[in-house]
């Protein structure tokens, strides 16, 4: 399978086809696809997921995916790397806890967005702005910024996962989304507190999770924190001591101790 590689921080691409001229690809950054016009099928993972004007994807790196398109389609574009977002700002940690919450949901990548039409209407707007920064991306960066912060907060109300749907499939979701949002608390993420959140039993929660996602919940938690960690550190703007605060955790040796074998050594970072 192909896979396409992005070093530029973000890229805005907007173009027309009737046809679908790329292999079914992965690639290493996330994408923010927005329908201007135009229908047919987007294929997620093996899944296919119909489209039309004012439909919206987003896509990690572990999604990979192709369209099928039955009617004319304008595609736009906004591709981001994990340097574009994790760069210094001078915003608050939590500007970027949002930001994460929504493009690490699973739910969220597979489906799409299903947005009433009031949203779709905004979200248009949001992406003719994006447009019109694409000619002079390196000077527009921050203006892209807040465009991409404004596009998350729309998105993030319509999250698929948040919806109220009442079956298993969905209850796993949830687990997921409670997961993502609280990943700074390490309190709220004991199995204890989590089966009184959802009402269940803690030994229930344990096997339930395991049973449906394939792996424990505590590796679970350990692997997607490691991941934020790792993005922190290879970023290298913070220290050590800062994203041990970040996370809830005592200090950079809690830091340490709490990674797995997979993610760098930390002897080299700055304390």
């Amino acid at each position: 399978m192909k896979r396409y590689r992005q070093f530029e921080p973000v890229i805005i691409s907007d173009f027309k086809g009737s046809q679908w001229e790329h292999p079914e690809h992965s690639h290493n950054h996330y994408e923010i696809i927005f329908i201007k016009e135009g229908s047919g099928n987007h294929i997620i993972n093996g899944n296919a997921v119909s489209y039309e004007s004012g439909s919206v994807f987003l896509l990690g790196p572990e999604e990979y995916h192709y369209f099928e398109i039955e009617q004319c389609t304008h595609f736009i574009y906004l591709k981001f790397t994990d340097a574009y977002l994790y760069r210094k700002t001078g915003m608050s940690p939590s500007t970027i806890h949002q930001l994460e919450y929504l493009i690490k949901s699973r739910e969220t990548h597979q489906a799409g967005f299903n947005l009433p039409e009031r949203e779709r209407c905004t979200v248009r707007l949001i992406f003719n702005v994006i447009i019109s920064l694409q000619h002079h991306i390196l000077d527009n960066q921050e203006l892209i910024w807040y465009q991409l912060l404004t596009l998350s907060s729309v998105l993030k109300r319509n999250m698929p996962e948040l919806q109220a749907v009442g079956n298993r499939s969905r209850d796993l979701q949830a687990i997921f989304c409670y997961i993502h949002k609280n990943i700074y608390e390490p309190d709220l993420l004991r199995a204890q507190h989590m089966a009184k959140h959802f009402n269940l039993a803690t030994e229930y929660l344990g096997t339930y999770f395991k049973r449906n996602a394939g792996i424990t919940l505590r590796n679970y938690i350990s692997q997607y924190r490691n991941i934020l960690i790792q993005q922190r550190m290879n970023g290298g703007r913070m220290s050590l001591k800062e994203i041990a605060v970040e996370f809830g955790l005592t200090d950079s040796s809690h830091l340490s101790k709490v990674l797995q074998k997979d993610i760098s050594p930390v002897r080299n970072q700055k304390e």
